[in-house]
């Protein structure tokens, strides 16, 4: 990334800003006043910072196959954890061993700004941020984390399932449905009729935006100041059919607990707009509700675009992306 360059917020992607817009910085940051370059150069350019980020990794506890860093707002300045203390961001850089590799901080920004910015959905506060040779990274805050540096309660639906690595075998968090996720939502979540369309809003994004990587311990429950437990901010959104060849639906089973399809499935193998409303009504939606949940995603929403065009993505990618979503379009209207 060449600084000069830069004419979006790297948080919301509003036009004309060379750094990060107050509003972002108000919700991301708490209002403080944080540069969009991190005090570090990238890892692979410098033995001692290398050796910085392997220290911490070790001690972050969240799960994934992409690499993970705990930071944390020092007065203004972003910096990594160290031992004993708390962390309220997690970092992802450029990750190994993917297709176009240096497009995921990007790719995940971009999904995570179309989900909340177009759909509305409820997200993780994120913002692109870069190295100092100008290599971009993903930053999200965490939402586990209160004020006084204690967490609140997580249930990720793997362990809502009951499923580990132990019991079920390395592909654990793929075994399922969404169907079988949604009746986790009625059995866990007392206020469900609720939290139910927002999760059958997400699992219809996931489909059109090609998250193929959208397994059991990507949605959560997440405790409320209340005590009860309501659907975490979505986060790990990703266009990931950008990076790897995979199939609609990250969970084996897809959509159905059995191996129901409508006949427009059946011929185009890809979901439709039935597949969906048979799948809402059988997680509980409101039969009244279900159109109206769908017509966002059945509309073809301007500001996607807009959105793709202000990304950080490279112009072939930005083509890509913006293809993927208008064929998952196609196969979501069609009937």
């Amino acid at each position: 990334m060449n600084f000069d360059e830069l004419k979006n917020c790297p948080g919301t992607l509003a036009e004309d800003f060379s750094t990060y817009s107050p509003s972002c910085l108000r919700n991301l940051f708490d209002g403080k006043k944080v540069n969009h370059v991190l005090p570090y150069a990238q890892p692979e350019q410098n033995e001692e910072v290398a050796e910085q980020f392997m220290e911490n990794r070790k001690r972050i506890s969240i799960s994934g196959v992409q690499e993970k860093l705990s930071f944390l707002l020092d007065k203004n300045t972003l910096r990594l954890t160290k031992e004993g203390e708390q962390g309220t961001y997690i970092l992802k850089p450029i990750p190994r061993d993917l297709k176009k590799l240096d497009q995921v901080p990007a790719n995940e920004h971009l999904t995570m700004q179309i989900a909340r910015q177009v759909y509305g959905l409820n997200t993780a506060e994120n913002a692109m941020i870069f190295f100092k040779n100008g290599s971009p990274a993903y930053i999200t805050k965490r939402f586990d984390v209160k004020e006084d540096g204690n967490k609140w309660g997580v249930e990720d639906f793997a362990t809502l399932a009951e499923k580990t690595k132990d019991n079920a075998g390395t592909n654990y968090k793929y075994e399922y449905s969404y169907e079988e996720a949604g009746q986790l939502i009625q059995k866990f979540v007392p206020a469900w009729r609720i939290e139910i369309e927002k999760y059958f809003s997400l699992v219809i994004f996931n489909f059109l935006f090609s998250n193929g990587d959208a397994h059991l311990k990507n949605f959560a429950l997440l405790e409320s100041s209340s005590g009860d437990y309501l659907l975490s901010p979505a986060y790990d959104l990703v266009n990931t059919k950008i990076h790897v060849d995979d199939t609609d639906f990250a969970l084996d089973k897809g959509l159905f607990a059995d191996d129901y399809r409508s006949q427009q499935y059946k011929k185009s193998g890809h979901p439709s707009k039935s597949d969906f409303t048979e799948f809402a009504l059988r997680i509980g939606v409101t039969e009244s509700r279900i159109q109206k949940l769908l017509n966002p995603f059945l509309e073809k929403q301007a500001f996607v675009e807009t959105l793709i065009s202000r990304s950080f993505l490279t112009d072939a990618n930005k083509r890509g992306y913006l293809l993927m979503y208008k064929t998952r379009r196609n196969h979501l209207i069609a009937q």
